[in-house]
């Protein structure tokens, strides 16, 4: 696995699937390179969550419409809901309690969560975030 790309699962492969956090970066960029230790060190932390680092410089062409403006980007999905897909400061204490927050829901109020408002829905139809947690690291 490369620096890039940071998967870390515990338990049964049930578990580990529940939720992804996904930190979109890229190398050139300071603050990711400042976040990065952080934010694999969260990993532990969240057993039963999958955390990936990827480049969005690797993966341009993987990356579809998406848009990714300032960093770190995050994208954070329950099953097949996306739960969160935006900047977030690089601080580890505001990822750790968004994570706890959506840990602490029960399925049903992710699912509710989810098609809360408009932006929420509209990422659910988002084909290139349904993308994301298959892009592969090819290095």
């Amino acid at each position: 696995m490369s620096l890039h790309q940071q998967a870390v699962t515990t338990g049964d492969d049930q578990a580990s699937e529940e939720f992804l956090v996904i930190c979109l970066c890229a190398e050139w960029c300071g603050t990711c390179r400042d976040y990065k230790a952080g934010f694999n060190a969260l990993a532990a932390q969240f057993p039963g969550t999958r955390f990936r680092w990827l480049d969005i410089e690797e993966h341009a062409d993987e990356m579809g419409d998406l848009d990714i403006e300032n960093f770190p980007t995050l994208f954070v999905q329950r099953r097949q809901w996306v739960l969160f897909f935006g900047t977030m400061l690089p601080y580890l204490n505001y990822l750790c309690r968004m994570i706890e927050t959506f840990q602490e829901q029960t399925a049903e109020e992710s699912r509710d969560y989810v098609l809360s408002n408009p932006e929420r829905r509209g990422w659910q139809e988002n084909q290139d975030l349904a993308r994301l947690g298959t892009i592969q690291d090819g290095h």
